[in-house]
């Protein structure tokens, strides 16, 4: 038996990095998905985004364990092109269980350097789509009468990081989300959390943030892990999401799950 059999997941910015990670994991453990991604460009973010075969691949590699995987195209800005893809997903995989708002995008620079595009972005991606994906997903769980949430944070949503500043005050604005929202939805048996990774190599970052830490050492400070580790890797935040999906965590709720070797406690 695995640890979520039976379960339907679904999981936003699917197609490659945690996303695809969080998928396989899923998929290992018995979970049929439902993989959305983007699958293109954003403007103002500077690094190559997932593409239609990037999702594609994730699914190949999900199907490989034996489980229903359904994918789709889809902007999490936009609430009813997600609703639009989710429910008929959900009705022809039986209900949904798990969701995982884990899309988000990254954009470098001194607090002063920022447009005003760049600010907007950062905060519709990252805080309206975890909002939308949470909005679309609720009912489904409501008529489960209980499932989990995760909302996929940072440790910049517990400790401010410098020159990620939208990063880091979307993120926190994720926390803030995970723990009302495990409040309000308790009284259906829903639980809600954050996890909260340290760096990850996904392709996020780019020189940029390195170039100005190095100029500041004092703010390069902030980012230093406690553990003898640069990065964790994404399966170790994939196994934080698997434990929260499972029935393993079915009285954790309003948690803040750091996966972050320690750099929140420093």
């Amino acid at each position: 038996m695995g640890r979520v059999d039976h379960k339907v997941a679904f999981i936003t910015g699917a197609a490659r990095g945690m996303g695809r990670s969080h998928a396989i994991r899923l998929a290992e453990e018995g979970a049929d998905l439902i993989l959305v991604d983007i699958c293109g460009p954003i403007d103002d973010v500077r690094y190559p985004l997932g593409t239609s075969d990037d999702l594609a691949e994730t699914a190949e590699l999900a199907r490989k364990h034996g489980g229903r995987v359904i994918t789709a195209e889809a902007d999490t800005r936009d609430r009813e092109a997600l609703r639009a893809v989710l429910d008929p997903a959900v009705a022809e995989l039986g209900g949904l269980d798990v969701v995982v708002a884990n899309a988000a995008v990254l954009i470098e620079g001194a607090w002063d350097s920022f447009s005003e595009n760049e600010v907007a972005t950062t905060l519709d991606v990252n805080l309206i789509g975890t909002w939308n994906t949470c909005v679309v997903s609720i009912p489904h769980l409501v008529q489960r009468e209980g499932g989990s949430i995760v909302c996929i944070s940072s440790a910049a949503g517990l400790k401010g990081q410098p020159y990620l500043l939208p990063y880091t005050f979307s993120k926190f604005g994720v926390t803030g989300l995970a723990q009302g929202l495990a409040n309000e939805l308790a009284e259906h048996s829903i639980r809600v959390n954050s996890v909260h990774p340290t760096g990850v190599p996904t392709g996020m970052t780019g020189p940029l943030l390195h170039e100005l830490l190095a100029g500041n050492p004092k703010l390069a400070e902030i980012y230093q892990n406690a553990l003898p580790v640069a990065n964790v890797e994404p399966i170790d935040i994939s196994n934080a999401v698997l434990f929260l999906a499972s029935d393993e965590s079915r009285y954790v709720t309003g948690l803040q799950f750091a996966v972050d070797a320690g750099t929140t406690n420093r």
